[in-house]
This record gives C-alpha cells, sequence and structure tokens, in this order.
C-alpha cells in the first residue's frame, strides 16, 4: 500500500513530495516564496538506519558513526528543501538514534543538553562550549546551511544528584527530546517527551513541559511528541494559548486501523483544534511505522506507504492563519434536506421538508433497530456493541453505557461487503491507559459479525451520511478514511441539541472508517 495524496480541495496553494530523486507535484504553481498568507513547511518520512543489536553496549564513537548517517540524509533532505523555498522541516521521532534500546545501552547515543531557558546558545558556531553535543551541533549547522528553522529528535542526558528525590539510580536523567533551531542555528527550545510509549531507556520529566517558539514567518508553533497527542498534558493545555496556530509533531507511530492509523490521528487533531499540524513519522513499513503530512483543518497532504522502503519528503505552502469547518448552510442560503432531516431526527421532533408550494411534515423519526441485531467485537482491544447497515438508507442507534451514537444514511448502490456502527464508552486499558468515548461506522474485514474492527484499507461502499452522539466531553476528534488510505475531510462538523456531529455527503472512494474518537481526560 504506497499513498501520497494532498485532500479533495488545493487550499494550500504549493505542494511537493520528493523521494530520492523522484519528484511528483501535487497542486497548482512552482516552488518559490511563499504566497501572501503563507509559509513554506516541510516534514520527512525517514527510513532510519539502525543500530542491528540496540541492546548491545557500544562506545560514542560507534554511536556517533551511526548517527552521522542518519544525519547525512538529514543533511540532503535540508538542502532539496532549501531550494524550494522552505522555512521551517520537521524530523521525526527516533530518527537519528533508532528505537528499543535499553537504559544502558542507549547512553552513548545521548548528547547532553542544556536547558535553552537558561542558556543561549548556537552548537554550531560554539562547538566547544559542551561536551557530547556532536548531534546537536551538526543539527544547528544544518539549520544555519539550510537557512530555515529545523526541529529533530534525540536522545539526551542530565545528570543528576542523590539529593534530588527523582534522581534515577544511575544519577543521570535520560529523555526523549525534540530540538528546535533558528535559521541562524540558535538552539530555541527544547521538548522532553511526557507521555513514553514503552521505552525503558527514557525518564519522563518530573515536570511536563509546555513548549512554544515564535517564528518571524508564521507566529507560534507548538511541540510535542507521537504518543502525546492522545492526552491533555501537553498537547491540548498547549493550544489554550489562542496565538499557538501551528504544531510541530515528531512521531515514530505505528499504524492500528480503524481507527488510529497515522495520518487519521494527525488530521483529526488539526481538524479538532483548527490549527496546522506538521507530522514526521518514521518509515518501517515492516514494523507498521509509516504516515506523516503537513495538515489544516480543511485539507491535508499526506504521505503513507507500506511498500516501499525509501524516505519521503513533503513541502507544501501552509496558511499562517488557518481556517476551520464552520457554517450550517450553502452559499444560497438553503439546507441540504438531509441536514434537515438530521437536524429533525437530532431534535426529536416531526421532520418537515418546504418546497414552492406546500410544508410537508412526517411523524417523529422510526429507528429501525427490532430487526436489527446487537453484537459484540473487538476494535482497537475494545469491546464495542455494534449494529450492522443494511439496506440503502435508514436511521441507526447504539448504545454503550452512557454514550448512545447514531446515524442516519443513504447508499446509492449495495456492495457485498459489512458495515457497522459501533459505539463504545469505557477506559482504554491497552498500550496504553486512557478513557475514550467512540462512535464509529466501519467496513468490516468479512461478512461475520466478529471480522467487524478488523483492519481493513480497501472498500467499495459510498455513503451520505451524519453521524453523532451524545458525548460527555467536548474533546472529540473527527476520523474520515477512504479505499487506499485516503483522508477524507467532513463537510460539516459541530454541537446540535447536545450532541455531536459529522456529515459527509460524498466520498471519493469507498469508506473504511468515519468515527467521532472522543478522549474524557478527566476519567483517565
Amino acid at each position: 500500500m504506497a499513498r501520497t495524496m494532498s485532500g479533495a480541495r488545493t487550499l494550500l496553494g504549493l505542494v511537493l513530495v520528493l523521494g530520492g530523486c523522484c519528484l511528483a507535484a501535487l497542486g497548482a504553481g512552482a516552488a518559490g516564496p511563499p504566497q501572501a498568507g503563507r509559509f513554506v513547511a516541510a516534514v520527512y518520512e525517514h527510513h532510519a538506519v539502525l543500530s542491528p543489536d540496540p541492546w548491545a553496549l557500544s562506545s560514542r564513537a560507534q554511536a556517533l558513526e551511526l548517527m552521522s548517517q542518519n544525519l547525512d540524509i538529514y543533511e540532503q533532505q535540508v538542502m532539496t528543501a532549501a531550494q524550494k523555498g522552505v522555512q521551517i522541516i520537521v524530523f521525526p521521532e527516533d530518527g537519528i538514534h533508532g528505537f528499543n534500546f535499553t537504559r544502558t545501552s542507549i547512553y552513548p547515543f545521548l548528547d547532553f543538553m542544556p536547558s535553552p531557558r537558561l542558556v543561549r546558545w548556537n552548537p554550531c558556531l560554539e562547538p566547544h562550549r559542551f561536551s557530547d553535543t556532536e548531534v546537536l551541533q551538526r543539527l544547528s549547522c544544518l539549520a544555519i546551511k539550510g537557512e530555515m528553522f529545523l526541529v529533530a529528535n534525540l536522545g539526551t542526558k542530565q545528570p543528576c544528584h542523590n539529593s534530588d528525590p527523582g534522581c534515577p539510580d544511575d544519577g543521570r536523567y535520560q529523555f526523549n527530546t525534540n530540538v528546535v533551531f533558528s535559521n541562524n542555528g540558535t538552539l530555541v527550545d527544547r521538548y522532553r517527551k511526557h507521555n513514553l510509549y514503552f521505552e525503558a531507556a527514557f525518564d519522563a520529566p518530573l515536570k511536563v513541559d509546555h513548549i512554544v517558539f515564535d517564528t518571524p514567518f508564521a507566529g507560534k508553533f507548538g511541540m510535542f511528541t507521537c504518543f502525546d497527542i492522545l492526552f491533555f498534558d501537553p498537547a491540548v493545555r498547549l493550544l489554550r494559548d489562542s496565538e499557538v496556530r501551528h504544531v510541530v509533531y515528531p512521531t515514530a507511530w505505528m499504524n492500528q486501523l480503524p481507527l488510529l492509523a497515522a495520518i487519521q490521528i494527525q488530521s483529526a487533531f488539526a481538524v479538532a483544534f483548527g490549527i496546522n499540524f506538521l507530522a514526521a513519522n518514521i518509515h518501517h513499513p515492516s514494523l507498521g511505522m509509516t504516515g506523516s503530512g503537513i495538515h489544516t483543518p480543511l485539507e491535508s497532504f499526506w504521505h503513507h506507504d507500506m511498500e516501499s522502503p525509501r524516505g519521503r519528503l513533503i513541502i507544501a505552502q501552509v496558511a499562517k492563519h488557518p481556517l476551520g469547518l464552520t457554517g450550517t448552510e450553502n452559499a444560497t442560503g438553503e439546507m441540504d434536506p438531509s441536514h434537515s432531516k438530521f437536524l429533525e431526527v437530532v431534535a426529536g421532533g416531526p421532520y418537515c421538508e418546504k418546497d414552492a408550494q406546500e410544508v410537508r411534515c412526517e411523524g417523529a423519526t422510526r429507528w429501525n433497530m427490532d430487526a436489527l441485531p446487537t453484537f459484540h467485537s473487538e476494535m482497537m482491544y475494545d469491546n464495542f456493541t455494534l449494529v450492522p447497515v443494511s439496506g440503502k438508507e435508514g436511521h441507526l442507534r447504539v448504545c454503550a453505557s452512557d454514550l448512545c451514537c447514531y446515524l442516519l444514511y443513504r447508499r446509492h448502490t449495495l456492495s457485498r461487503e459489512l458495515y457497522a456502527l459501533g459505539a463504545f464508552d469505557g477506559p482504554h486499558t491497552v498500550h496504553g491507559t486512557y478513557y475514550v468515548q467512540v462512535c464509529a461506522l466501519v467496513k468490516c474485514g468479512g461478512l461475520g459479525f466478529d471480522t467487524c474492527g478488523q483492519e481493513v484499507t480497501e472498500a467499495s461502499g459510498m455513503f451520505e451520511f451524519h453521524l453523532w452522539g451524545n458525548f460527555s466531553t467536548s474533546y472529540i476528534f473527527p476520523l474520515l478514511l477512504t479505499s487506499g488510505m485516503t483522508l477524507e475531510t467532513p463537510d460539516q462538523l459541530g454541537w446540535e441539541n447536545d450532541h455531536y456531529f459529522l456529515r459527509k455527503s460524498s466520498l471519493s472512494s469507498g469508506l473504511v472508517t468515519a468515527g467521532l474518537y472522543g478522549r474524557w481526560y478527566e476519567r483517565d
């Protein structure tokens, strides 16, 4: 499965996708200075050179030799990006040193990290100021060489004393760290990952870093890493600053369909918060790791490739002030009939249609529940309650605990596929513990109910639909994925009569997943 695409509408202007010597242009225009009100951003999905035995002990010289191979690739991408006028570039989590280390075996790969809040430092121009900072020096020099802001991820170390109650037994903290350099090579800031994902080699900082950095070309950026995206701190708290309109996001994400593929959650975060989201993932298809993009509330440019071993550079012009999904009516002021029916259904009253001659009203909505069996199936390791989707059109409801999910749908032709509407309301406890409320319309892996929740990437079912639920949280992430790992943009999102809804009237290909992924942070 290989996919490098833009969304349905070219709202960002220029986008370029590069891999090795190949270049494909998506959208209109040629590379050059940013258009008015835009800046030029890049993310690189990197196929890292990895240690053949990450548990083995190595010397600092051996560690630097391996990391230099990855930094050489970074340099190639920076120089390519510089030719296209890029102003900020993001590299992935674990892209320089790799992963699967022990606490001891990763130590030679760690740079010493002074606090940028306490020390103003340009590693490229002051290489001898601190010891064990060779990676930071190289990254600083790359920012200067490319004349761009540069965001990268590396392992760092910080000595501590036994008087510090949190100090580990080996006398040092080890952090999974993002760094950002300005275009003159100055270390602007650093973020130490808070929500670690089975990372025994690293410590979580005792206090959460909430990092916002300023740029002369696009204002304020927030910064966090990978698994952080699913938690309130630091991701959501950062965005309480109304001036933060962009996020840089290094990640090493293993895809998990049908709800949490990398590009799904990246795009959903951009839409939910009305921001630009610059996501760089590591590229190791054999481990299920791919999926990077430059996402806005209205469109995404993404790369998902489970076949090629090669990395990929994505470049796009991005609005400095992103626009979100708003409005309930079209430009003529006439409401779509399907949306009128949704409003009637969610209000629980009669459904009225107005034409040139009269107003016709139907009675209360009849939910076609009697003939449809409710069943349970595992999805994302959670026990979902589901009902099958049948016929060309209808209304469905399914409930789990306090959450009820609803679907108003129409499809012009029936495919030989099983779709189901599912609900889950409870703590997710596998590969992390956190509380979710989820409404999801999914294509099942086969025709049996027990296949609903399996990983699927291809589908042919074409739907027009409203999906909604009575969520107890306001933090809801819209998921919309179609055949071939294609991202779609919802037509409309919002609250109506204490229910949150997603509306989509036309899909570009068969539906794989339409979901509302709610995070109830207070119940974690």
